[in-house]
């Protein structure tokens, strides 16, 4: 299959494949353990309309459910997961994780959420698919292979002034017994350090978040008095001060805004757009991912 993205580097962290007609980009590195199902969405592949084409995951931004619900139905099948067994998050920018039950099952999907502010999901139960929502932000995926157990968070900027990696990391700990030199991480496609420019508002906020050896690696000033943020960076910063390994995290090449053709921006549409979606869920018989 030819490669249609503009990438960042030359080692394809992340590999593009289309399954069932349905394209998705999808992480080697989790795939080959045999012990998840995962995916990232890209605009292709769908039945949404107009702003929405086509694989639009949102309910919220005015598409036709109708349309959202055949667009998980059809990913779900890509994947070879059920669709009524995902979980939504409900994103605000918070760090706020929730461990994921099978009584969760199908919430958002096929039942109301009756949680809100939640930005992280985590959960140890085979065949519940985890599922949050990106339009430049950062996913964050996490595998711990040796208590079974996975976590998906939304990290944009002020998740990831606030930690959200570490936080998931210690949810991960308190509920499973997760250590984090065990887990395998990866920071999925989101806007990339040369297309994010930011105020010095946030800029001090990293400051003041990030010890100061870290700010050239993640802030770079213009002659705008702006500032062009790696969140890419920021976020294996907080990984690797977490306690995982180097080796285990793998950081996309992917930016959202550099290949906005094929994936939502809000920088590029801002909210004329529908939004992309991170899956992951553990298999449920621990085989290798199709």
């Amino acid at each position: 299959m030819n490669d249609i993205w503009k990438r960042k580097g030359h080692n394809k962290i992340l590999v593009y494949k289309t399954v069932e007609g349905v394209p998705f980009l999808s992480f080697p590195i989790l795939e080959k353990t045999g012990l998840v199902k995962q995916g990232f969405s890209t605009k292709m592949g769908g039945v949404s309309q107009g702003k929405y084409a086509t694989m639009n995951f949102t309910f919220t931004r005015g598409d036709n459910p109708d349309h959202v619900h055949e667009n998980y139905r059809r990913m779900a099948k890509a994947l070879g997961v059920d669709p009524e067994k995902m979980v939504l998050s409900y994103q605000t920018h918070t760090t706020n994780v929730k461990r994921v039950t099978e009584s969760d099952a199908g919430k958002g999907i096929t039942k109301e959420r009756e949680y809100k502010d939640v930005d992280g999901l985590i959960t140890n139960v085979s065949g519940i698919t985890l599922v949050t929502f990106y339009a430049d932000c950062v996913p964050l995926y996490f595998l711990d292979p040796v208590h079974k157990a996975i976590g998906l968070s939304h990290s944009g900027w002020r998740g990831t002034v606030k930690r959200m990696g570490d936080v998931t990391v210690k949810k991960m700990g308190e509920s499973f017994g997760t250590r984090p030199e065990d887990l395998i991480a990866c920071i999925g496609p989101s806007i990339c350090r040369t297309c994010y420019e930011v105020g010095n508002d946030v800029a001090e906020a990293f400051r003041k978040s990030f010890e100061e050896t870290y700010w050239k690696d993640i802030l770079t000033e213009k002659e705008n008095g702006k500032f062009l943020l790696d969140l890419w960076r920021a976020n294996e910063i907080v990984l690797l001060e977490a306690g995982l390994r180097k080796e285990n995290i793998q950081i996309t090449d992917i930016c959202t805004h550099c290949n906005s053709d094929y994936l939502f921006s809000h920088r590029t549409t801002g909210n004329e757009r529908g939004n992309l979606a991170a899956f992951l869920s553990l298999s449920e018989n621990n085989g290798p991912q199709q």
